[in-house]
């Protein structure tokens, strides 16, 4: 048995298992370490593919934003591509639990070596939540096993090539990052994508953006849009607003 099969299966035993979307996806992953929440949910709910077209997810994990993709969206074709191990076999499984793995291929491979190394044609959707931070010195002391999904060893110029290589000319880009990182989004992707629409998501009406969803088109060319925010919370005492939680039990899109 060789190191990395012990890895897995030490990560497998460790795993608990989520109802997500109301209960139509379940989800497989690690106890402990990073954990699915909110953005995947969100980036999910933004992803408007039509049936027969493919999208790829850079950085997919355990596969909890294809899962709640393939609940919302029938017959589309996805790919995910995962550097760990053990989060790849993860993301198998969870397909095969969701009755999705006729449709649903995971690629082990690392953004950085781009998406010419996986000898793949373009994609009509390439979609990303990237690790939010690129800057060892930014995040101090993280647990080991969200090391990998909080820090962008190749920083976000790596993530956004990897995008823009994926996806075909009139293809879409989806991203799910920091709202402070916005500014870097919109430069890195500009030179060969535009038609920008930008979603601010905030934690109360009266607090400003923490998250964005940025989609782009390759080789857009229509003005920039700046949609109305999503507001996670409100002070009524609910846990999420009502819009959050449609989203979050897929009775709602977050459409761009």
């Amino acid at each position: 048995m060789t190191g990395q099969a012990e890895s897995s299966l030490t990560v497998a035993a460790e795993v608990t298992e989520s109802a997500l979307l109301g209960g139509r996806v379940c989800l497989r992953q690690p106890a402990k370490g990073y954990r699915a929440g909110m953005d995947a949910a969100l980036l999910a709910a933004a992803i408007e593919a039509r049936p027969g077209e493919r999208m790829i997810e850079a950085g997919c994990g355990a596969g909890a934003v294809l899962m709640q993709v393939a609940a919302r969206r029938p017959d589309v074709q996805l790919t995910g591509l995962e550097r760990d191990a053990a989060a790849a076999a993860l993301a198998r499984e969870n397909a095969g639990l969701n009755g999705a793995e006729a449709r649903t291929t995971i690629v082990n491979g690392d953004v950085a070596r781009g998406f010419r190394a996986l000898g793949l044609p373009p994609f009509d959707w390439a979609i990303s939540n990237p690790p939010f931070f690129d800057d060892p010195a930014a995040l101090r002391a993280p647990a080991e096993g969200k090391l990998g999904a909080w820090m962008a060893d190749d920083g976000l110029t790596a993530w956004a090539g990897f995008l823009l290589k994926a996806v075909r000319e009139g293809g879409r880009i989806v991203i799910i990052h920091r709202a402070d990182r916005l500014a870097d989004i919109l430069s890195l992707l500009s030179p060969k994508a535009g038609s920008f629409a930008i979603r601010p998501i905030q934690p109360y009406a009266d607090q400003p953006a923490k998250r964005v969803l940025v989609q782009a088109i390759k080789t857009g060319k229509a003005p920039l849009r700046l949609l109305p925010p999503l507001i996670l919370h409100d002070r009524a005492g609910a846990k999420h607003s009502q819009q959050a939680e449609a989203i979050l039990r897929g009775e709602a899109d977050l459409s761009f």
